[in-house]
C-alpha cells in the first residue's frame, strides 16, 4: 500500500506510540490528524510534529465521537487510513484487588467497543476510496495475557479477534479497505510505566515496523519480539503464557 500523500487520523495522537507513528507519517507527506483527550497535550504535540491537525476528543463518548464525525467531514472529507491508537489501563491483580468489573468495563470500552463505534462510523467513507486502510493497535497480549494487566490483555484479545473478521469480511466483499493489526511488545512509553516500560522498545521501532507494514502490505505486524513469541505461542501455547508471565516475577 503507497502510504504517501494520505489523509490519516490517528486517535491517542498526542504521545506515545501514537505520536511516533504521526511523526513519521507526517514526514513522508500526509496529512496527519491526531486526537486525544488532552487539548493541551495535543497542542505541545503539534508543536514538535508540525504540519498536523489536531481535535480534541474522548473516544469513550458518543457525542464526542459524533463531533469528530461531523469535523472529518467538513475539513477532512477525504479520509484514507484510520489508525485507532487509544488505550487505557488498569495494573492489579485479580486474586487480590478488587472492582474488577469497573476496570474492566473501561477498559473495553475505550479497548474495544469505542473502536467499533469509531470505525462503524467512518467506514463507508473508507470504503469510497480508491484505497485506504483501518489500523487497530493491539498488543502482544492479544495473544496471551500477562496477569499484572489481565483485563486489558483481554480487551486486546477481543480487538484482536475483531480485526481479523473485519479483515476477511472486507476482503470477500472485495473492499478496498485494508485492515492492518500492529501488535507491539512491550514498548518504553509513559503509558507503560507501571509495568516496566523503559525496558521495552522505542516507540519509533514501532512506527518503523508499521511503515514497512504498509509498504509490504503485511496485514498483522509482529513488532520487535512479538514475533519470535507467535511462533512460540503456536508451537506451544501453554509454554508461551508461562514465558511471558514470567518476567513479571
Amino acid at each position: 500500500m503507497n502510504i504517501s500523500n494520505k489523509t490519516i487520523l490517528i486517535t491517542g495522537g498526542g504521545s506515545g506510540i501514537g505520536f511516533e507513528i504521526a511523526k513519521q507519517l507526517s514526514a513522508k507527506g500526509n496529512k496527519v490528524i491526531i486526537t486525544g483527550r488532552n487539548a493541551d497535550r495535543l497542542k505541545e504535540a503539534a508543536a514538535q510534529l508540525g504540519d498536523v491537525d489536531t481535535f480534541a476528543f474522548d473516544v469513550t463518548s458518543a457525542e464526542d465521537t459524533d463531533k469528530l464525525v461531523a469535523y472529518l467531514a467538513e475539513k477532512h472529507p477525504a479520509l484514507d487510513v484510520l489508525i485507532n491508537n487509544a488505550g487505557q489501563a488498569f495494573y492489579y491483580n485479580l486474586a487480590t484487588d478488587a472492582n474488577t468489573y469497573e476496570k474492566a468495563s473501561a477498559e473495553m470500552l475505550t479497548n474495544f467497543t469505542a473502536i467499533l463505534r469509531l470505525t462503524d462510523k467512518l467506514l463507508p467513507g473508507l470504503k469510497a476510496r480508491p484505497e485506504a486502510a483501518i489500523v487497530n493497535v493491539s498488543s502482544i497480549l492479544g495473544l496471551a495475557p500477562h496477569y499484572t494487566i489481565p483485563t486489558y490483555s483481554a480487551s486486546k484479545a477481543a480487538l484482536h479477534a475483531y480485526t481479523q473478521s473485519l479483515r476477511y469480511s472486507l476482503l470477500k466483499n472485495d473492499s478496498t479497505v485494508k485492515v492492518f493489526e500492529l501488535m507491539p511488545p512491550l514498548v518504553n512509553t509513559d503509558f507503560s510505566k507501571e509495568i516496566g516500560g523503559e525496558n521495552g522498545i522505542p516507540a519509533s521501532q514501532v512506527a518503523t515496523e508499521l511503515l514497512q507494514a504498509f509498504e509490504t502490505d503485511t496485514y498483522e505486524v509482529h513488532v520487535g519480539g512479538t514475533a519470535d513469541f507467535y511462533k512460540g505461542f503456536f508451537a506451544n501455547a501453554e509454554a508461551a503464557f508461562a514465558q511471558l508471565n514470567s518476567r513479571g516475577e
